[in-house]
């Protein structure tokens, strides 16, 4: 039995195709609308299943084309995340089988899929799947140095097979040890949900943070694209939240927060937490924004922000994420800029052993606030002005 599925989500598509054909259908994928129509053509299947909202070339056209086609019984089977009635609606009157609304299990559809054309004889695998087929699809920057010893490679593989929908993008930012090695050994096997972004020098977190989410930004097919400490200090499942959080709403930004609370287990070293509330308070005198904790380093952005805030060199190794703020301020305005940005907390983070921000380098923080402060002070010599000089150098790279 053969099945066509066409959705310009690539994230979406892949584990739909697997678990298909581990039940025994013949299963081929596509992004393209129009490649997709050709494929039907040819490939003659026995169930269609298609997304409404591609570029060019909607849904409803494609069932059109097969309704009036030479084979036009083919069942055909809607997996969306449009809910609007008049669209749902408009389906039923073209002829479509079934209507399934993202997010929805793989299960169930795989039990749609049976209840249409019946299932193979031969299954090769009869377990089932507890992956769900998400209505976004998201893409996560994770900065890489010297990280041999401590990234955990096991995490971040069962998270994205048990979270369909995300693409990992690990930024080795010129590591001293065999961090590309062991990234290389994380990939195998996952090529189309892990990437690896290979900086040949040092750049510091600020530029591998900033190259990673310009080069996940070429990805048509994500929604939103966020990064993440490689140390996993915030927990996957916190950062599915932020996620759950910016797909809801009108925010362009969701930031993590590390308060301590009662029900959230937020660990700190004391020292380092005086430390912080002294950094803080200087932060939210330059942004004019009462943030609780701009350092978190998990954040999630919807794409039309991306290029606003990581086009730019940062003059700050560390404390870009002040930048990034400021930087919307400046272009939004500061209250506008308030309603774009959500700071919600997370329910675990844990300073991570082996941290590399040492209590000398928290010092040298105060010192870059003062240089963010005077550089961003002026609209009209912002970062984007031609008279700043930027204290980090470019550095080539290579993608693997």
């Amino acid at each position: 039995m053969k099945i066509l599925a066409i959705d310009d989500q690539q994230l979406v598509l892949l584990p739909l195709q697997k678990r298909l054909t581990e039940l025994g259908y013949n299963v081929i994928i596509e992004t393209d609308a129009k490649k997709g129509i050709s494929l039907y053509n040819t490939f003659i299947p026995d169930l269609v299943i298609v997304d409404i909202n591609m570029p060019e070339i909607s849904g409803l056209d494609i069932v059109k084309h097969i309704r009036n086609s030479k084979y036009n019984e083919t069942p055909i089977m809607v997996l969306s995340g449009n809910t609007e009635d008049n669209v749902i609606t408009a389906g039923f009157d073209l002829g479509i089988n079934d209507y399934m609304k993202k997010p929805l299990s793989l299960n169930e559809i795989c039990a749609r899929v049976k209840r249409l054309i019946g299932q193979p004889e031969t299954v090769i695998n009869k377990t089932t799947s507890n992956v769900v087929i998400q209505q976004r699809c998201v893409g996560v920057v994770i900065p890489c140095y010297n990280e041999e010893d401590r990234l955990l490679s096991k995490a971040f593989i069962n998270f994205i097979d048990k979270n369909s929908g995300y693409h990992l993008c690990f930024v080795n930012d010129g590591s001293k040890d065999n961090t590309l090695e062991v990234l290389n050994n994380l990939r195998k096997g996952r090529e189309d949900y892990i990437s690896i972004y290979n900086c040949e020098k040092n750049g510091g977190k600020a530029e591998a943070v900033r190259l990673g989410m310009l080069y996940m930004a070429k990805k048509t097919d994500l929604d939103f694209i966020g990064f993440l400490d490689a140390d996993l200090s915030t927990d996957l499942r916190d950062f599915d939240d932020l996620v759950s959080t910016i797909e809801n709403s009108n925010f362009k930004v969701v930031s993590g927060s590390r308060i301590p609370r009662m029900g959230a287990n937020i660990t700190k070293e004391s020292a380092r937490k005086i430390i912080s509330m002294t950094i803080n308070y200087i932060i939210r005198k330059i942004l004019g924004m009462n943030f609780k904790d701009t350092q978190c380093g998990a954040k999630i952005f919807r794409k039309d922000v991306i290029h606003l805030a990581f086009d730019k060199k940062f003059i700050t190794k560390w404390i870009f994420d002040v930048e990034i703020f400021k930087r919307m301020s400046i272009h939004f305005g500061i209250d506008k800029a308030k309603s774009y940005i959500c700071e919600q907390p997370l329910k675990r983070w844990i300073h991570a052993d082996g941290s590399k921000l040492s209590m000398k380098d928290s010092i040298k923080i105060i010192s870059q606030l003062g240089q963010i402060a005077w550089v961003y002070r002026n609209k009209n010599k912002m970062i984007y002005g031609k008279d700043i000089k930027l204290s980090v150098v470019h550095k080539k790279v290579d993608i693997v």
